[in-house]
């Protein structure tokens, strides 16, 4: 794989719905890689699944795929919220976690490149998408992240 991948990355939260698909359309992002475990829950808003597959096609002809391969499961996931590991052995139990599942061999660097990684957490330091991003970077070794 010569070729460079750009994935972007991105958080909903803290953004209204004008500025999310004006910072998508302004990276040029082909498609959303929606990875969160729940897409459709009340805290969602304009991000819940079919909402958001309506308004990405509509206002920035973008793709929506949701591949639950790239959430955590509910027990990691709520085994952080509910602070019982800090961060660190979160981070540690989902990089297990997707290399078990080798993602890398679930996703291509097609479907990847222009895609954007989604979740809900507004930045991306304490967040599962850097953590896909990063790890698809040591196994194909052509991406350049940016996160939005």
């Amino acid at each position: 794989m010569s070729n460079q991948i750009n994935l972007f990355t991105i958080g909903f939260t803290q953004k209204s719905a004008q500025k999310f698909f004006e910072i998508l359309q302004q990276a040029g992002v082909k498609r959303i890689i929606d990875t969160r475990l729940n897409n459709v829950s009340q805290l969602s808003g304009f991000t819940k699944k079919a909402d958001l597959e309506y308004f990405l096609k509509t206002i920035g002809n973008i793709e929506y795929l949701h591949l639950l391969d790239l959430a955590p499961t509910k027990d990691i996931l709520d085994e952080y919220k509910k602070k019982k590991v800090d961060w660190e052995t979160y981070e540690q139990k989902f990089w297990q976690l997707i290399a078990s599942r080798e993602i890398e061999k679930k996703v291509s660097p097609e479907l990847m490149d222009g895609g954007c990684l989604l979740c809900s957490e507004a930045k991306p330091h304490k967040c599962h998408r850097r953590l896909v991003a990063k790890y698809l970077k040591e196994k194909w070794g052509t991406i350049n992240i940016c996160h939005l």
